[in-house]
């Protein structure tokens, strides 16, 4: 196994969520003790994000590798350092945030399809197809979050103070749906794999739903 400084990679990818989750922590503390009512959301969603496979393991039994419990942390992370000032400092960190969290919407989306694949004998579909699905379900995904974001901004301006979501005009929206769609191309072309753990537990959570009396 490749390994860095005497480590394998897995383990250090999870020392890199922990690093992660600590500097969230510090974020989330900091927005409390000054009350940013909108700084503790964008932070505090991410930190629970973070915990997420942990949580997997510890509820289902699935252990989730360092390499992808690093990928959703990461986005995570990015996303709550972003509302501290880089997505209004630097024009391509939206993008960014925006293509690395597709990526993972997309392998939600997989996962998905698969665990009906699997559990329904009948229900076989084309690998073409299913990167179209990928991709839709993304593209749907990401409209959902342009009108929660305009949905906070309203909020915002109708009652005062700072929006959770900020959107930045339709200029804003289309490059957030462009981006959106490119991280969904490079997990359907190339990413898939790093789901089928995902897909497996989603198939026996269906089996047993549906076994249950």
């Amino acid at each position: 196994m490749t390994s860095v400084a005497g480590r394998d990679l897995d383990s250090v990818a999870w020392s890199a969520v922990r690093i992660m989750q600590g500097i969230l922590a510090v974020v989330v503390a900091y927005a409390a003790v000054t009350r940013q009512f909108g700084l503790v959301i964008n932070s505090g969603i991410p930190l629970a994000i973070t915990f997420l496979p942990r949580a997997l393991n510890r509820e289902y039994g699935y252990e989730m590798g360092g390499g992808l419990a690093l990928w959703i942390s990461g986005a995570a992370f990015l996303h709550a350092i972003g509302a501290l000032g880089p997505y209004t400092m630097f024009g391509w960190y939206d993008q960014v945030t925006h293509t690395l969290s597709a990526t993972l919407v997309a392998g939600a989306g997989y996962a998905i399809v698969v665990a009906i694949e699997t559990e329904h004998d009948g229900v076989e579909i084309p690998s073409r197809l299913r990167g179209v699905f990928i991709l839709l379900f993304v593209l749907a995904f990401g409209v959902l979050w342009e009108i929660g974001e305009f949905g906070t901004g309203l909020i915002a301006e109708l009652y005062g103070g700072q929006a959770v979501l900020a959107q930045y005009g339709a200029s804003d929206i289309a490059l957030d749906l462009l981006f959106n769609a490119v991280g969904a191309t490079i997990v359907a072309l190339w990413g898939t794999g790093y789901f089928d753990g995902l897909s497996g537990l989603l198939a026996r959570r269906v089996d047993r739903a549906e076994n249950e009396p």
